[in-house]
């Protein structure tokens, strides 16, 4: 009877210790499962941060490209009006023009002879500039 016992001990330590078992490799497959579902939410929040911040980078990429082609275009239009002014002025105007870049004095439209001003009266422009009849 003593063995029988034995054996029905041990039996039903296996059968708790299978249970246990059981309970472990359900509580290790849950929080394996809950380990999972976490790195799935962190992989889905990271994917939201790199499709907001392209979004962002997008547009800003957008604002600079046109604000670019708005420099071009008015870098353009002051070449243009820089080439203007130098064909309009007088060799003493430039000269006078030079000297001022090189000493680094200030251009200012108050001083006399500065480029900026309208040309004195006795001054012709070039055959192209002139708006008469040529004579």
């Amino acid at each position: 009877m003593r063995d029988q016992g034995l054996v029905e001990a041990k039996v039903q330590d296996g059968v708790e210790l299978e249970l246990l078992f059981w309970e472990l490799e359900q509580h290790l497959s849950s929080s394996g499962a809950s380990v999972v579902a976490i790195d799935n939410k962190i992989e889905q929040a990271m994917d939201l941060v790199k499709s907001h911040l392209m979004y962002a980078v997008r547009e800003e990429v957008e604002v600079l490209k046109e604000q670019i082609k708005e420099l071009i275009e008015r870098n353009s239009q002051l070449e243009q009006e820089n080439n203007l002014l130098k064909n309009l002025a007088s060799p003493e105007q430039l000269a006078q023009f030079q000297a001022q870049v090189q000493t680094g004095s200030p251009t200012s439209g108050t001083q006399p002879g500065i480029m900026g001003q309208a040309p004195p009266p006795s001054q012709t422009l070039p055959p192209t500039q002139g708006t008469g009849p040529a004579s």
